[in-house]
């Protein structure tokens, strides 16, 4: 009887032996293949008003929209295109040597606090490259006075 019992088991596991090495080999045939790793564009339009309303932000818009600097929708939200516009405009008009990237970095906010102090916007802070309140609050001063008069 142990004879027959160890041929059963060894029947067995002769058996799931080829079974299981069939499957080995059939397994990376009828795998699927990895997929393709995905790679998503993803537009991002950059809005930084710098404290400003929508209305104070139209009135930059509209200022900039009557000269060579203006080519973008004057939506009330400055995005890349409006800072680019005022990026070329601190450049050509208040020397500054700004990169025209769009982005409000530093560098773009430097130029605009010279803009705001010596343009005469009651800006009176350093020209240090912080958007702080003071900044803020001539900027808004701008906005507000070229809303009035170019929109």
């Amino acid at each position: 009887m142990q004879r027959s019992l160890t041929r059963v088991v060894a029947g067995t596991a002769a058996m799931i032996g080829i079974a299981a090495g069939s499957f080995a080999l059939a397994a990376p045939a009828t795998a699927a293949a990895p997929a393709a790793p995905r790679t998503a564009v993803v537009a991002v339009t950059a809005v930084n008003n710098l404290g400003l309303t929508q209305n104070q932000a139209k009135g930059v818009q509209c200022f900039l929209d009557g000269s060579i600097y203006g080519n973008f929708v004057i939506d009330g939200y400055l995005g890349t295109e409006s800072w680019k516009g005022i990026q070329r405009w601190l450049n050509n008009e208040w020397g500054q040597n700004l990169s025209v990237d769009g982005a409000v970095g530093p560098q773009t906010i430097k130029g605009l606090q010279h803009f705001l102090k010596y343009g005469n916007w009651g800006y009176n802070g350093a020209v240090d490259g912080v958007a702080g309140p003071e900044t803020q609050a001539a900027f808004a001063r701008f906005g507000a006075s070229t809303f009035n008069q170019f929109c």
